[in-house]
């Protein structure tokens, strides 16, 4: 596996993740959901002010390859712990690209005092989701572009840490 670490957002990083985003979404979720469902989620021609205001907004974690080259992955945790992004780059699945992003979520709640973490999670991230002890709490289809995707709301209460 390369070597990776987990950096914050910069301006500049919009396009390089928005290629991870499509082709997360259109090679790994491919098993999972129809070509026009794969369409609708991660679109060819997408506006790229939108996009870049939605990255800066959510200020994702990003997961790069230490000699600074290949983006890994990204990720994000809002103040409510909604995780609104949680992608691996293709060619780094299975390779732990997931486990070191959700680890870093899981410290970052914890240092903002976060209770619980949520999330809308596809079919295709829901074993890695269940695994990392995240519950479904509701089945939902959600209406984008024309199309139906399926996905669960899925959350997961953290234990704080307290003065004794």
């Amino acid at each position: 596996m390369t070597a990776l670490h987990i950096r914050n957002f910069r301006p500049g990083d919009e396009p390089a993740l928005r290629a991870v985003f499509e082709a997360a979404v259109h090679c790994l979720a491919a098993k999972d959901y129809t070509p026009d469902q794969l369409a609708a989620w991660a679109p060819p021609h997408h506006d790229a002010a939108q996009w870049a205001q939605r990255l800066q907004a959510n200020q994702p974690f990003v997961a790069q390859a230490v000699d600074g080259g290949a983006l890994a992955g990204f990720a994000d945790l809002q103040t409510t712990g909604y995780i609104d992004h949680f992608f691996v780059a293709p060619a780094f699945a299975g390779q732990g690209v997931a486990r070191l992003l959700m680890a870093h979520i899981h410290a970052q709640a914890a240092a903002r005092g976060v209770t619980q973490l949520h999330a809308d999670v596809s079919l295709t991230a829901e074993p890695f989701f269940a695994a990392a002890g995240f519950v479904v709490h509701k089945r939902q289809e959600v209406a984008r572009a024309g199309a139906v995707l399926r996905n669960a709301r899925m959350a997961k209460a953290l234990a704080m840490v307290g003065n004794s």
